[in-house]
């Protein structure tokens, strides 16, 4: 049997107390009471987000926006696109205007 067979699993993960002994001499020492209220208070003052209220306004927007129906256009593109071809697509003048001036003002 070679070297590596004749170790035992088990005093590789479970090792007695002898062995476990040799590792730390002093048991661990636990936080005072005043450096846990200190890490307590600096983790407080530092775990702290302010959003502003524009992206509080976007996340919003974006919920509504993302709960609407989709809109399918397919057929008015088709529809505008073979009238141009035709030649017989007619620009609303007044229409145009009152866009152009909504998105001015």
């Amino acid at each position: 049997m070679s070297k590596i067979d004749s170790t035992s699993s088990r005093s590789i993960f479970l090792p007695n107390k002898r062995e476990s002994s040799k590792v730390g001499s002093t048991p661990l020492q636990r936080n005072t009471d005043v450096r846990r209220d200190e890490l307590e208070a600096f983790s407080k003052n530092d775990s702290k987000v302010d959003i502003p209220d524009a992206i509080k306004d976007f996340s919003r927007i974006k919920k509504v926006a993302d709960a609407a129906p989709a809109i399918d256009n397919t057929e008015k593109i088709a529809r505008l696109k073979s009238q141009i071809a035709a030649g017989t697509y007619k620009v609303d003048a007044d229409a145009l205007a009152d866009k152009i001036l909504e998105q001015e003002f």
